[in-house]
């Protein structure tokens, strides 16, 4: 569920795509080939749907309500002597999620799938069906962006 989140930062959306993925799952299981991982293939199929999401999300160009400048979020802040950094740990994640959803697809992807999701090099490049020094490469660069766009936090 985590990483399809973070493909499409909507947890209703993601929690239909899980449940799609595990519709795909039972009625294709004589698909499965044991050549790789069964949680290869579950990942593929759950990128999968979460890219064809964003596709249809891209073309429909719904507008959000806090994107709008509505900001209705409340906040609750603990009396105890770690708010400061309780607060600046919230900030510091937020501006992290921001800018993972801020690079591009082929990018946001290899992160989710090699820094959060800790799969192996291997198993990203059998995810995404691209040859292993792209996948070095790509998070090599997404990690660049991400460090660029996350310097003032240092």
């Amino acid at each position: 569920m985590s990483f399809v989140y973070r493909f499409v930062n909507d947890e209703v959306v993601a929690e239909d795509i899980v449940q799609d993925t595990l519709v795909k799952l039972y009625t294709h299981k004589d698909y499965y080939r044991n050549i790789a991982k069964f949680s290869t293939w579950l990942y593929t199929i759950a990128g999968n749907l979460a890219k064809t999401e964003l596709r249809k999300k891209k073309r429909r160009k719904v507008t959000n309500l806090s994107e709008m400048g509505r900001d209705d979020w409340e906040y609750d802040i603990p009396s105890d002597e770690d708010t400061a950094k309780t607060v600046h740990g919230q900030f510091v994640g937020e501006q992290i999620h921001k800018a993972i959803q801020s690079l591009p697809d082929h990018f946001r992807e290899v992160i989710i799938l090699r820094d959060i999701q800790e799969l192996s090099y291997e198993e990203v490049s059998s995810i995404v069906e691209v040859p292993l020094g792209t996948v070095k490469s790509r998070i090599n660069r997404a990690r660049l962006q991400l460090q660029e766009m996350l310097k003032e936090l240092r």
